[in-house]
């Protein structure tokens, strides 16, 4: 026994944080796909959208309510004593460690160009920008995106499938929860363990953590400010950003069905009269 615990105590905690994510999804899953077969009643009321809703609004209260009891208060103590300069550079400091993933979905969605600038951008920022912390890059030239393998897997082809809200890391779907270890192991961060050991790992992640749910306190208070169902709220507008990021910012347009316009109440054909013309005389009776 003594042999195991020295074993696990060994292991990286970028390894161990890592392993957590993955089994905490793969539950999260397996649960999902169960809670689904367990009835075929109400397939008629089934969002085709998010047919697991059920269980997703009970993963939504629970990371709201581990929110409001622990990050809510720290995060307002964050933004309240924390200078917007410092709030940038570590924003900065954090958004360029997991700039790796970016760099490697932008080729494999065949954005050969764009690939070799984020890279660019990448290695600008990490030195010019001392580690991230100054944004050097955007400076020079250099673009910002935002790119991840769930919208790799949309470019390939592949269907997004249901929506889910996974506890504690939000709203995803099938399709992009497959992206998320893939998130994991291109981010900087996760081999930091490796370098700096536990005492420098532990505080660098939970400082992560704090900027990003205080990035997201703006859309948070819209949404407990103006949502009828925040759940829904959440999910509308989660699905609405992925396709706009799947798309570069061009969506296609979605047009009504085509059925319902297909005769046009105000195009009058030769010959053809309108509902009441049937008993009006023509104009050379009328003469």
């Amino acid at each position: 026994m003594s042999a195991q615990v020295r074993g696990l105590n060994n292991l990286c905690p970028a390894t161990v944080n890592g392993l957590v994510r993955v089994i905490v999804i793969l539950v999260c899953l397996l649960f999902l796909q169960g809670c689904s077969s367990l009835s075929k009643k109400d397939a008629v009321d089934i969002d085709p959208v998010d047919p697991h809703e059920d269980i997703n609004r009970v993963s939504y209260d629970f990371t709201d309510k581990v929110d409001r009891m622990i990050f809510e208060p720290v995060v307002d103590v964050y933004v309240d004593y924390m200078p917007e300069a410092a709030q940038r550079s570590i924003g900065n400091f954090y958004d360029n460690l997991s700039y790796p993933n970016v760099v490697l979905n932008a080729l494999l969605q065949g954005k050969i160009k764009q690939g070799f600038f984020d890279g660019l951008r990448f290695a600008v920022n990490s030195t010019i920008g001392m580690l991230g912390l100054f944004d050097m890059a955007t400076h020079m030239g250099l673009e910002k995106h935002d790119e991840d393998f769930g919208q790799t897997l949309a470019v390939w082809g592949f269907d997004s499938g249901s929506y889910l809200f996974i506890p504690i890391l939000g709203p995803s779907s099938e399709r992009d929860v497959v992206g998320v270890p893939v998130t994991v192991v291109t981010n900087m961060l996760f081999y930091a363990g490796y370098v700096v050991g536990a005492p420098v790992f532990v505080p660098l992640t939970v400082l992560g953590a704090i900027d990003k749910r205080a990035r997201l306190a703006g859309p948070m208070r819209i949404r407990d400010q103006a949502a009828l169902d925040p759940y829904l709220f959440v999910r509308e507008a989660s699905l609405q950003q992925r396709e706009f990021l799947i798309y570069d910012g061009n969506p296609p347009l979605k047009l009504y069905d085509d059925e319902l316009f297909q005769d046009n109440p105000f195009d009058v054909k030769p010959g053809k009269k309108q509902s009441g013309e049937e008993n009006m005389p023509d104009s050379h009776q009328l003469e």
